[in-house]
């Protein structure tokens, strides 16, 4: 349903999508997880057509974008980051106006505004205007303004930002609902939690680059069984590296990830039955911990071990 081949964009010196390529299926919801600027709104908007591509392909149900642009977007939908509803139009006309736009008309139109309405919880308030909504009701609209049509491919930009928990467990529902009905879905986050309990294969993106790719188990078994290990303190550069890489001898897959002067970021199995001893080698060599922050292996993880960074940084 959606193909993109070696997509690149770049602004002036700034590369912001570097050579991404991926596949989207009928029925099921990919996930592009990455930090914010990682590349992934670029990415929807090349594919949604609002942006260009500087080289690459993108094909929509069989529709090239740039040759065949008109076709590919009508089996878009798109739910962009920034909210896309006319303030002062009552609900109910939002959804119609964008009905209208990809030709519903008449009784299936009002038959679909209803639909949705319903679907999104806000049939009670159709009448009401967005400018008096919450910020998670307004969220569900934008989200019913892009899944009114009836769209094969849905985009979805992270659609729960700044939502208070029940809507963002609402929105997961719409898009359950829609991957059942047979939508193929895109789905972006830095929310490590949406994409394991949304995607069914997810690309992880980082500075414009895929740097893994699977679905949600095949991604975390590369993990193992390597738990993240965050240190903070002090640790100077001169001694703490050597130390580490010492005690690495002993426990197989230590490894750093990242080290600074007051942080320490490291991998390994059953990190937990190992603190004392490296507590004790930072100690030896002239460091100090302060604070110690231990994940078990999830997709963070894995960010952390692809790129040596948080997620949300």
């Amino acid at each position: 349903m959606l193909n993109v081949e070696h997509l690149v964009k770049q602004y002036g010196d700034l590369t912001a999508v570097d050579d991404v390529s991926f596949q989207a299926k009928k029925g099921a919801v990919f996930g592009l997880l990455g930090p914010n600027g990682a590349g992934k709104s670029t990415t929807i908007n090349c594919i949604s057509g609002l942006l260009t591509p500087t080289t690459g392909r993108i094909a929509v149900s069989g529709h090239d974008i740039a040759r065949d642009g008109k076709a590919a977007r009508q089996s878009l939908g798109v739910v962009p980051q920034e909210l896309a509803l006319y303030e002062d139009l009552p609900a109910i006309d939002n959804l119609r106006y964008w009905g209208k736009a990809y030709g519903l008309r008449g009784k299936a139109l009002e038959n679909r505004v209803a639909d949705v309405l319903d679907c999104i919880g806000l049939a009670d308030r159709s009448r009401d205007l967005p400018k008096k909504f919450s910020g998670g009701m307004k969220r569900r609209l934008n989200f019913g303004c892009g899944v009114v049509h009836q769209p094969k491919v849905l985009l979805l930009d992270e659609p729960t930002v700044g939502v208070d928990p029940q809507s963002r467990a609402k929105l997961f529902d719409l898009v359950e609902a829609e991957r059942d009905a047979g939508a193929c879905v895109l789905y972006t986050t830095h929310y490590m939690e949406e994409a394991e309990r949304l995607c069914d294969s997810l690309a992880i993106i980082d500075n414009g680059k895929i740097v893994a790719e699977g679905t949600v188990d095949g991604l975390k078994a590369q993990l193992g069984a390597r738990d993240a290990l965050q240190l903070s303190g002090q640790f100077p550069a001169a001694t703490i590296g050597d130390a580490i890489e010492s005690l690495a001898r002993d426990i197989d897959d230590l490894e750093i990830l990242s080290q600074d002067e007051d942080s320490l970021l490291l991998t390994l199995s059953a990190a937990s039955q190992h603190l004392p001893r490296i507590f004790d080698v930072v100690s030896q060599a002239g460091g100090s911990v302060s604070e110690t922050s231990l994940r078990s292996p999830n997709l963070e993880t894995l960010f952390l071990l692809l790129t040596g960074k948080e997620l949300r940084e």
